[in-house]
């Protein structure tokens, strides 16, 4: 049976207020006073810190994040350390997956697709790199952005001289409660990758990061690409995605 996932565009939002909207929603999903959801937005200049975060990965000192106006934040989410800004898709899903798609690596590799799919949108070949749990997220080869040949790819990631440049175009992040999925993406279409510089991106000093703009795509609005983003959810979920005014939110959960 298909399933019904209702996406809103947010716009430009501030991390604790999605957070707190998150939470709200998560709780509401698994009372089952509200079905799937999925946030499509874009965040201010953040700094994020994982469960398995390692402070020594933020390399600004507070009084250099707060000249550049750069929040940090310490969240529930999987993974280690990494940036948000403006420039950036992020797509929160809250999806029970119950009855049938109760695999975390599975839902990973879905978040992964549907990223995949939007930098194929642009000619981007992106994908996974396979065998390293470190390497989660979406890669793109710099030295060749319009392929991907994932047996060249794991071997650049060890050290192979191939001639392979990995960068990391999408980062996956989440945390389940009951099967009901929070967090999720973070791909980057135009994002000032300075903010990167901050901090080891996902605690891997030896790759880089990279966006559509950096691999000479004339970047789209990340509206543009959140509204293209439902159609991959839609068929990488193998649900019905319907679009919905974020007025519509229940107001008691939208609150902050």
């Amino acid at each position: 049976m298909r399933r019904k996932l209702t996406a809103y565009w947010l716009g430009r939002i501030g991390y604790d207020a999605a957070h707190r909207l998150q939470q709200r929603l998560v709780e509401a999903r698994v009372a089952g006073r509200v079905g799937d959801v999925v946030l499509l937005l874009e965040h201010d200049a953040v700094i994020t810190l994982g469960r398995s975060a390692k402070a020594d990965n933020v390399l600004a000192a507070d009084d250099e994040r707060a000249a550049k106006g750069v929040e940090l934040v310490e969240t529930g989410r999987g993974g280690d350390v990494t940036f948000h800004g403006p420039g950036q898709l992020v797509a929160y899903p809250i999806v029970d997956l119950k009855p049938d798609r109760c695999d975390v690596r599975r839902y990973i590799g879905d978040l992964a697709e549907v990223m995949v799919r939007l930098a194929k949108d642009h000619g981007v070949a992106a994908g996974v790199v396979p065998g390293d749990s470190k390497l989660v997220g979406v890669w793109v080869d710099e030295a060749a952005p319009s392929e991907w040949d994932e047996d060249r790819a794991r071997d650049a990631s060890i050290g192979v001289p191939n001639g392979a440049r990995l960068a990391k175009i999408g980062a996956i992040g989440v945390r389940l409660s009951r099967w009901v999925t929070m967090h999720g993406f973070a791909f980057n279409v135009s994002t000032d990758l300075s903010g990167f510089d901050l901090i080891v991106p996902c605690g891997i000093r030896e790759l880089d990061v990279t966006s559509l703009a950096r691999l000479g795509v004339a970047a789209p609005s990340i509206e543009d690409v959140a509204r293209a983003s439902r159609r991959h959810f839609a068929d990488v979920l193998d649900a019905d995605v319907v679009e919905a005014d974020p007025k519509d939110l229940d107001a008691s959960i939208r609150a902050a």
